[in-house]
């Protein structure tokens, strides 16, 4: 497969790069990054036939604009949304989400697009809108999430000949594992303040 320097490919990683950093240190500020990073890929993955990651950029546009708000405006205090755990009670009905638009996006790639990669873009895809989604109610477990998307992305950009994304998913891999240590650090530390608040 030949490899070529693409500009969209370059921003993009770049913008991931400054998104990725931004999301360790839970900064609100990854969501404005995001948006930017969002609107050129949907550019690079409808020229590069990844048309279900392509699709998928729309609706990450309109959960970054969701996960803003809901980061800034989203705790019943008003005040900056704390991390938190996932809701156990939300694991089988989102496991199975997962499955049936894993499915039906696979279905529309093989009997829509010319598609040589349906299998690992619908997975990706599918496991994406319950990962934004999380990431957008600041649950930690959200990491856990993308460090599976990051592998499986990886491997499919660099098949793909998107060289520069698929380098930067490698990367996103090792942060993710780091985020997910770092997240439960400032979860321990924003509990610790909630009751000494309280406690005060």
């Amino acid at each position: 497969m030949a490899f070529e320097l693409n500009w969209l490919d370059v921003v993009t990683t770049v913008l991931g790069l400054a998104y990725i950093l931004l999301e360790y240190r839970a900064s609100v500020w990854m969501w404005a990054v995001g948006f930017a990073m969002q609107s050129l890929g949907i550019v690079l993955y409808y020229q590069k036939g990844l048309y279900a990651d392509c699709g998928m950029e729309f609706y990450y546009l309109a959960m970054t604009m969701y996960g803003w708000w809901r980061w800034v405006h989203g705790s019943e205090k008003k005040q900056n949304l704390p991390i938190s755990r996932f809701p156990r009670r939300l694991v089988l009905p989102w496991l199975l989400l997962i499955a049936v638009v894993w499915f039906v996006i696979y279905w529309l790639l093989i009997s829509f697009t010319n598609s040589n990669v349906p299998l690992a873009d619908s997975f990706t895809t599918a496991l994406s809108i319950v990962g934004i989604w999380a990431l957008a109610h600041k649950y930690l477990e959200q990491w856990f999430i993308w460090i599976v998307v990051d592998v499986v992305t990886c491997v499919l950009y660099f098949y793909k000949g998107i060289p520069f994304k698929a380098s930067l998913y490698a990367l996103y891999v090792v942060i993710a594992i780091l985020g997910f240590f770092k997240w439960r650090l400032l979860m321990k530390h924003e509990h610790d303040q909630q009751r000494d608040s309280y406690h005060g």
